[in-house]
């Protein structure tokens, strides 16, 4: 794996590539980030992984200073993982001259986690399309726990970029049904048992939820009743209705965003 501090020695040595797959991380590798990389290992010749914490989207000082920093274990990791570029850039690299204020996103930027958050996904955006503009690459892999964020990227770089083509991947989870996550870091054992417990009764309630035959208020108490102090949002929507072009077909999604004490959490069943 040949490591890359520099934009201009990685771009020298990867424009020629004709198959890359690109996977955007924050670090705090995990096995959701695994699978990601499996996939491009599998669909693309070569694949290049980033590790950027990027400031400007997060909403609190506190959530960007306590993100999981732990650089040699995710080095190691990936060195197992057989990937073939990582970039570690530096701020001034990725933001020369600060960040773009003029990002036009999907209207869906509003809802669920951009109500609470907002310019969180303009700033995933306009991140997102710093890299592609050095890295260049054919496929970006993204992860479908944040179904919000891929879809808003999704069709943010079809529009823009015709030849790249972003790749939804599955929700890899623990065990116990608990989405896997950098921020899982921050937990106790007994805070993911209880979060495990969020996505059982979701899980198990999926069907009645979408038919209408449990209202979201019982749910959402018996979330409360498990010791969750706070529900960001509990809602039902439709997934080919999110953005446009919408489809036909009908397939709902449950999303959620909660706090296990001061750790936000989300997740879509």
């Amino acid at each position: 794996m040949k490591i890359f501090l520099n934009k201009k020695k990685l771009v020298d040595l990867i424009h020629r590539e004709k198959n890359l797959g690109f996977v955007p991380t924050m670090g705090a590798i995990h096995e959701g980030h695994m699978s990601l990389i499996k996939r491009a290992n599998l669909e693309c010749n070569k694949t290049i992984v980033s590790i950027f914490i990027n400031k400007p989207q997060f909403n609190k000082k506190d959530d960007y200073k306590f993100y999981p920093r732990i650089l040699n274990k995710d080095i190691y990791l990936l060195k197992k993982m057989k990937v073939d570029f990582l970039y570690l850039p530096k701020n001034k690299e990725i933001y020369p001259y600060g960040i773009n204020r003029n990002i036009r996103i999907s209207p869906f930027r509003k809802k669920l986690c951009g109500k609470y958050r907002p310019g969180h996904f303009e700033a995933i955006a306009d991140v997102i399309e710093r890299f592609v503009n050095i890295i260049k690459p054919n496929k970006i892999y993204m992860g479908e726990k944040d179904m919000q964020q891929l879809k808003i990227i999704k069709n943010y770089i079809s529009k823009k970029y015709k030849k790249i083509k972003v790749i939804g991947c599955k929700t890899i989870r623990e065990k116990s049904g608990l989405a896997i996550s950098s921020r899982n870091l921050l937990m106790s054992k007994n805070d993911k048992k209880i979060a495990s417990k969020v996505y059982q009764i979701l899980s198990l309630n999926k069907k009645s939820i979408v038919n209408k035959k449990i209202s979201l208020l019982h749910i959402k108490n018996e979330i409360y009743n498990l010791g969750i102090k706070k529900i960001e949002y509990l809602k039902v929507l439709d997934i080919n209705k999110l953005v446009k072009p919408y489809k036909k077909n009908k397939k709902y999604k449950i999303f959620i965003s909660y706090f296990m004490k001061s750790v936000r959490l989300i997740d879509n069943i």
